[in-house]
């Protein structure tokens, strides 16, 4: 009897193995898709609006760029932090994901006395108490002389 139970679990140990690997595998195989969207600001240099892998999303940093005439957004940090959670958005939309698929942020800000005005629009996007992993980082400058820029990553459900 022992000797048969062995055997089962041996026999289900060798199929879990061989699962695992098959199915880690085919992730590794999978090939990048690269998002593009009109309804998001083009590249201003040699990055992709984003690039899915597997079931992950990985979303390049945006910034106030208004997608439909190219015009920054910098009047103040509520408008600049709208717009770019708003090509977020778009971007996700694009992939076919939203906000609530979003499990990682980061944000870069010029100045950290900001962080106040920015965190109150940025967690509008997100339902209470489920909100991504984050860091907010500030730095001493970014393109076009924005005061922030976020990129995020997100996984599918």
């Amino acid at each position: 009897m022992n000797k048969t139970i062995f055997i089962g679990v041996a026999f289900i140990a060798i199929g879990g193995l061989l699962w695992l690997t098959l199915s880690t595998r085919k992730t590794m195989e999978t090939k990048p898709a690269y998002i593009v969207t009109d309804k998001a600001p083009k590249p201003i240099g040699p990055y992709s609006q984003a690039v899915a892998k597997g079931n992950a999303l990985f979303v390049s940093g945006q910034i106030a760029l208004d997608p439909v005439n190219g015009k920054l957004d910098t009047a103040d940090i509520v408008s600049e932090t709208k717009m770019v959670m708003e090509n977020i958005k778009a971007i996700l939309s694009a992939a076919g994901m939203s906000m609530n698929d979003v499990a990682k942020s980061t944000i870069y800000m010029t100045s950290l006395a900001d962080f106040p005005k920015m965190n109150d629009v940025y967690g509008s996007y997100f339902q209470a108490g489920k909100y991504p992993a984050r860091e907010t980082v500030q730095v001493a400058a970014l393109p076009k002389g924005v005061h922030m820029e976020i990129s995020v990553v997100a996984v599918a459900q």
